[in-house]
């Protein structure tokens, strides 16, 4: 969710209508009134947005959508408020891996730069059909799509960022691959996924280095399909949906000394009455304690293995 100035919420959802018969997803509006939060839907796309919504400084929403678009693929959209109206607008639409090197498949949100660029993840597709960092970038009413990285399946890159980037404060951009690496183990097809840095270079090229590299077969996490965040003192922290001690996954924690990163697991989830699988973002307060949730897990069992908690980590 995201907020606007006048404190109402902004969110999508992945499909709308019944159960039974499922249609697009939506963008909509909850509104703060004097009887209650009301909800308008804005928009009624042809695919499907698995990600939230950033705002920029005029006010106007932009996301995407895993599915959709002209070429099935998924897209980025734009929605601009205008005389009481929201109107979509399609940034850049994605094509299906394997007829061009674009990206397939975005999961995950977007982030801007200064200069009001927008920065994402594709799932699918580039170079070698595993993914992609890609650069949005804004002209004179137009937007010119650039991938940054693809990521390649050759052991030792990430593969299928399923996770939004976010940067430093030196430019660098920040994120975790769910599968890749060198790591193995019984959640790890592919590897069990990295935590890798983007760093621009000349003439608008980017170097790509993996910071961590996944391994559950040595009591690491597994399957990070969330992002990272930062601290003050610019250490890096996420969630792995499975692997650690128990296998229900971790909160790990990534500290940076003389360009070197060392890893540490700061909780391994034990399932009920702990919770299970942590595959959302975590957020962290001015004390530096760290909330999130868990897909599993928790003491209401009527759920199988658990319905899920909302959690909290203390330093």
């Amino acid at each position: 969710m995201v907020w606007d100035a006048s404190g109402n919420l902004y969110g999508t959802t992945y499909f709308s209508g019944s159960i039974a018969n499922p249609g697009p997803g939506v963008v909509f509006e909850l509104k703060h009134g004097a009887t209650g939060w009301t909800e308008h839907l804005l928009n009624s796309g042809d695919g499907n947005p698995a990600a939230g919504l950033i705002r920029d400084k005029r006010g106007n929403l932009y996301g995407t959508t895993q599915t959709g678009g002209a070429r099935e693929s998924g897209d980025v959209f734009e929605l601009i408020y205008s005389n009481g109206r929201w109107t979509r607008k399609i940034l850049y639409t994605f094509c299906p891996a394997g007829k061009c090197n674009d990206g397939d498949w975005p999961e995950a949100g977007l982030i801007f730069d200064a200069a009001g660029n927008a920065y994402g993840t594709t799932y699918y597709g580039g170079v070698y059909g595993y993914g992609t960092v890609f650069e949005l970038i804004r002209g004179n009413g137009t937007w010119t799509e650039k991938v940054l990285h693809s990521f390649n399946h050759d052991g030792k890159d990430g593969v299928n960022p399923s996770s939004r980037v976010i940067f430093d404060a030196a430019g660098n951009l920040y994120g975790t691959t769910q599968q890749g690496g060198t790591g193995s183990g019984p959640y790890c097809l592919d590897g069990c996924g990295v935590v890798f840095e983007l760093s621009p270079g000349p003439k608008g090229t980017w170097s790509r280095k993996i910071l961590h590299n996944f391994n559950e077969n040595a009591g690491d996490g597994a399957d990070p399909q969330a992002g990272l965040i930062f601290d003050k003192a610019g250490s890096l922290y996420g969630t792995t949906g499975h692997g650690g001690a128990y296998g229900y996954g971790t909160v790990f924690k990534l500290v940076s000394n003389n360009g070197k990163w060392t890893e540490g697991i700061q909780h391994s989830f034990g399932g009920a009455p702990d919770g299970a699988l942590p595959f959302g973002d975590l957020i962290l307060d001015k004390a530096g304690n760290l909330y999130g949730t868990t897909a599993a897990g928790g003491a209401n069992s009527s759920c199988g293995l658990g319905c899920g908690t909302v959690f909290e980590i203390t330093p």
